[in-house]
């Protein structure tokens, strides 16, 4: 649902129910899907997934065969309590949210105000995985996101801010763990904020990222880049360095599918669209290349373990490498410490969208940003943008904060291919860089991994 100041949008809600078939022969996948659950249309999916894998099978450039395991069964319970599924909730008091918090920040804008926009959206349901192993899994998913959108008027134009809480929560964590005061609040101050604005010098300084930016740097770095599919095609400058120092001793980065929602945050994933549990897979360990997300298939190329990471879209799509949560793990270092170790530099706070190439060039753009100097904060800048290569970025790396944040949610998401947007989660904590180049683009020719955040 979406309103824009004092007009409803569209509130839609849409209902999907399907079964998709995948059919393996020597390690080659054929596909089908019906959303009409008969017997008989079932079975013509399974003939027409078997049918294409037998065409596909002799003119396969890659074959990706594995042997076959031991059953799993279970009746997946989640691990933490939600208290107001959106299923039980009315309609009513979810427009409320939206309408309380987009009050809350034209309230604070005052004088300034131009309009306001409020969104709110949920996904949920149940997955069902069967094979001809005898495995027979289910789950239950879960995504609710909330976000407010202040724009403010000023000599120069309008200017945005923007805040926004998803996750896989019930919506008690609107009043329990994000309120709608903050977002309200959040969203206006941050709009005003840029109000006369100097725009972000270019060069390299050093860079204070919060957890936002940090989870979308993790994610494009050995997220895209880590995903089995991109190894074996040897798409990804990360084939063939397993075991390599890729980054300073300070960087570890996990995917993993089942965090601590209540603490964390982010995407409980309890199993993949392959009915493997979804591990805590190690990418990166003390700087050491260590691992890849994979499918059944790509376990057996890389003698490696199950991770989890085989995700569709929805029913209609064969499910492929894609990512869970990935982030960056915590360090040593007080929100404080960080501010005053960084010295003069740039604080880059969350971000507004980002691209990496198949190089590992990146181009991420952070929604605010502020000039430090000796730890303390001097004015706010616009249009900051972080650019280079995204290897050489984690080389940089000096520490980060003891806690770290999760994210998720229902608007954007992880693009691939057509499967987009595919709920992810990511972040970690702040993260202190000796040096990030400010200013510049990535090469559009090469540029082909890119999301939406």
């Amino acid at each position: 649902m979406n309103k824009q100041n004092n007009t409803w949008g569209e509130i839609q809600s849409k209902r999907r129910r399907g079964i998709g078939v995948a059919s393996y022969v020597n390690g080659v996948l054929g596909y089908s899907s019906t959303s009409i659950l008969t017997a008989k249309t079932i079975v013509e999916a399974a003939k027409s997934a078997t049918r294409i894998v037998k065409v596909s099978a002799e003119i396969a450039s890659i074959k990706l065969p594995f042997s076959k395991e031991n059953p799993v069964v279970e009746n997946h319970k989640r691990t933490y309590e939600i208290k107001k599924h959106p299923n039980d909730v009315e309609l009513d008091f979810k427009t409320d949210l939206v309408e309380r918090g987009m009050v809350i920040a034209k309230e604070e804008a005052g004088k300034d105000f131009s309009s306001v926009e409020g969104s709110y959206g949920e996904l949920y349901g149940k997955k069902l995985f069967v094979n001809s192993e005898g495995s027979e899994v289910d789950w239950d998913f879960l995504i609710t996101d909330l976000r407010i959108k202040a724009v403010c008027k000023g000599v120069d134009g309008l200017v945005t801010g923007n805040d926004g809480y998803g996750g896989s929560y019930g919506l008690e964590a609107f009043s329990n763990g994000f309120s709608l005061e903050t977002l309200g609040k959040n969203a206006e101050m941050w709009a005003k904020e840029q109000l006369g604005l100097k725009k972000a010098p270019a060069g390299d300084f050093r860079c204070l990222a919060d957890e936002k930016l940090v989870g979308v740097i993790a994610h494009e770095s050995f997220g895209h880049l880590s995903e089995a599919d991109v190894i074996v095609s040897r798409g990804s400058p990360l084939t063939d360095r397993l075991g390599e120092e890729i980054a300073n001793s300070f960087v570890t980065i996990y995917d993993e599918g089942t965090p601590d929602i209540t603490k964390y945050g982010g995407l409980y994933l309890p199993f993949d669209d392959q009915g493997s549990r979804t591990d805590n897979t190690v990418l990166v360990e003390d700087g050491i290349l260590k691992g890849y997300l994979n499918t059944r298939g790509t376990t057996t190329f890389f003698d490696d373990k199950r991770t989890g990471n085989s995700r569709a879209l929805n029913f209609t799509f064969n499910p492929i490498p894609r990512m869970k949560n990935t982030y960056l793990v915590p360090g040593d270092y007080s929100h404080d410490e960080t501010m005053s170790e960084l010295g003069t530099g740039i604080h880059a706070i969350s971000t507004s969208g980002g691209q990496v190439s198949s190089e590992g060039q990146f181009l991420f753009n952070a929604r605010r940003g502020y000039y430090i100097e000796k730890g303390e904060i001097k004015y706010p800048l616009k249009e900051v943008s972080l650019s280079g290569n995204i290897l050489d970025l984690l080389k940089y790396i000096e520490g980060g904060t003891k806690k770290i944040k999760l994210s998720s949610g229902y608007f954007g998401g992880c693009g691939k291919g057509s499967q987009y947007p595919l709920p992810v989660g990511m972040g970690g904590p702040e993260i202190l860089f000796s040096k990030v180049r400010f200013g510049g683009e990535v090469d559009k020719k090469t540029s082909d991994l890119s999301m939406n955040y």
